[in-house]
């Protein structure tokens, strides 16, 4: 089994992250190679909480250009996680 904090990479700070949290959902960018089960685990061990669902999903890069020259942002993996009621993580305090 991985280590949590090789797992969970850090949370997204974003206003619609922020809207879900009044939902009890939590988003995070977690590794590539992560599944589902890893990274409810993860959440549960670092936060101390207890995981109802996961959803996860790749975002793709985009194209960006600097100057003449054109490039691409990187692909990451985000996972969008649900705690049971009454479970909050304190690093969202709103």
């Amino acid at each position: 089994m991985k280590d949590p904090r090789e797992v969970i990479i850090r949370p997204i700070v974003s206003e619609r992250s922020y809207d879900q949290i009044e939902g009890n959902r939590y988003t995070f960018e977690v590794a590539k190679d992560a599944n589902k089960i890893e990274i409810g685990q993860a959440i549960e061990d670092i936060f101390d909480v207890h995981v109802v669902s996961v959803n996860t999903l790749h975002v793709k890069p985009k194209k960006k250009r600097v100057r003449y020259q054109q490039g691409m942002t990187r692909s990451w993996k985000k996972a969008i996680v649900k705690l049971a009621d009454g479970d909050t993580i304190e690093l969202f305090s709103v």
